[in-house]
């Protein structure tokens, strides 16, 4: 049954993932070099707790199944943070595809070269049928993966109201991936995943 914990599985693979390492001004991914530590989901969501795991689980089972529907080639969900110094970042608490980065800034000068975070201010979706097409219209563009070729990027509203909660980003190899059979499959993703999404 979705969300029932499973007798066997590796609870650390839920809070602690391969990420690539950054540049050092920290504005791009270093895609083929992986950070010598994995990252720690627990202390930017409150630590570890049985609810924690639950809900962590369940989004790990939920992106799973979009992505097989989908055949997309990286699927994430990110929840807007705060750090101990009070900072907003948007933060992936679940995903399927290669390592990428942990946290987006949420910041305008971030945004600027970020689909991602630029979503997680504006919440406005975002559709990119062709990335280099859009990169040399002047469309700011994180790369976390170089063979990407479309994205789609949603935000997550809290249930019943206008408050940005999260994103869902979902990219591929093709160009155009991302027609309207698939946008609704991430459109139900976004207004599933407010109710899975860490307290706090």
């Amino acid at each position: 049954m979705l969300g029932e914990l499973p007798y066997e599985f590796d609870e650390n693979a839920l809070y602690r993932y391969p990420v690539p390492m950054l540049s050092d001004d920290g504005a791009c991914s270093l895609i083929d070099e992986l950070a010598p530590a994995p990252y720690d989901l627990a202390p930017l969501i409150g630590g570890r707790s049985a609810n924690n795991t639950r809900k962590l689980l369940l989004l790990h089972q939920l992106v799973g199944r979009a992505t097989e529907v989908l055949g997309a080639d990286w699927l994430g969900i990110y929840q807007r943070r705060s750090r101990a110094d009070g900072t907003a970042v948007l933060v992936k608490l679940a995903y399927r595809g290669r390592p990428s980065r942990a946290e987006f800034p949420l910041d305008a000068e971030f945004a600027r070269g970020s689909s991602n975070s630029s979503v997680g201010l504006s919440g406005k979706a975002l559709v990119i049928d062709d990335v280099e097409a859009y990169k040399l219209a002047g469309g700011g563009y994180y790369v976390c993966d170089d063979k990407v070729q479309s994205e789609a990027c949603l935000p997550i509203f809290a249930v019943g109201t206008n408050r940005l909660v999260g994103i869902i980003d979902a990219e591929a190899a093709a160009k155009q991936f991302f027609t309207s059979d698939r946008l609704a499959v991430i459109a139900a993703l976004a207004l599933v995943a407010p109710s899975c999404l860490i307290a706090g």
